[in-house]
């Protein structure tokens, strides 16, 4: 096949159709919907602060700026944003992760951020939001099947600039689940598409970003064996007391023991990319 006849598009929708069968064709984001959950996430992305810190420097907002945060999570970026800008939009489909952002924008006193909590692919832009903004960004949450579309949607959104952060390669994630999933529930595990993907979508849609690689190594940590094992339950879907065994298995030979707590070691390869749009 000639690589200039390839739908990458087409490729992303398939690979992430694979990714999800392998989530037992369960919506993969649910596990967020619960509210302990959630402030799990918020506590680890505390934990992170510097690359939060850096992600909100490195974008070229102001004090007038209007930012769109998609998969907006429990505000990891949106509150910062929210003290620089004067307005941002959080989408998010969970519940529980709106129930802490709001929980949050209370405790540290943002007003200015406005929810919408719906999938982005449900979302209708001139409907749902409050257009044009400065800056559309969607940090590590390019879970939708059309990414096509949700380009196309995010562009329609932004009045200057996109930044879209993704992985490059497996992740340490991704080898843990390859590992477990077979176990787990005896079929492999299709890790979702990658930014090589992602690059050949913009690339056919007259898109040319700018990137920047970087790795970054980002710990769980727990207090216990049992909390490692309830955490991360939800996430491989081990419903059953066998399964449950098995992971606690994997678990105990992987954690390792630092300053009283369990740590769970993971790194990643990341991009940023992003482009201004073209009048």
């Amino acid at each position: 096949m000639n690589v200039k006849d390839i739908d990458w598009s087409e490729v992303w929708k398939s690979q992430m159709q694979r990714s999800r069968e392998g989530c037992l064709s369960r919506d993969c984001a649910l596990i967020w919907d619960g509210r302990e959950s959630a402030l799990k996430f918020w506590k680890m992305s505390q934990e992170n602060r510097a690359r939060v810190d850096k992600t909100v420097w490195s974008t070229d907002v102001g004090p007038r700026s209007r930012v769109l945060d998609i998969g907006a999570g429990p505000g990891t970026l949106a509150i910062p944003f929210a003290r620089k800008v004067s307005h941002v939009t959080a989408v998010e489909p969970a519940a529980g992760m709106v129930s802490i952002l709001r929980e949050k924008m209370a405790e540290e006193g943002v007003s200015n951020i406005s929810v919408v909590q719906k999938r982005w692919e449900d979302v209708d832009v001139s409907g749902d939001l409050q257009p044009p903004y400065d800056v559309v960004i969607a940090s590590f949450s390019l879970g939708m099947k059309d990414i096509r579309a949700a380009i196309e949607k995010m562009q329609e959104a932004s009045s200057r600039y996109v930044y879209l952060y993704h992985f490059a390669g497996p992740t340490s994630w991704d080898r843990q689940w390859m590992d477990l999933w077979p176990l787990l529930h005896g079929r492999e595990y299709s890790p979702g598409p990658k930014c090589d993907v992602l690059y050949n979508v913009f690339y056919q849609m007259g898109i040319y970003p700018h990137l920047r690689t970087f790795r970054l190594e980002h710990s769980q940590r727990f207090t216990s064996l049992q909390e490692a094992v309830d955490t991360l339950s939800p996430q491989c879907q081990a419903a059953t007391e066998e399964q449950r065994a098995v992971l606690r298995d994997y678990l105990g030979r992987r954690l390792q023991e630092e300053n009283g707590s369990l740590v769970l070691p993971s790194e990643s390869i990341r991009v940023k990319m992003w482009w201004e749009k073209s009048e």
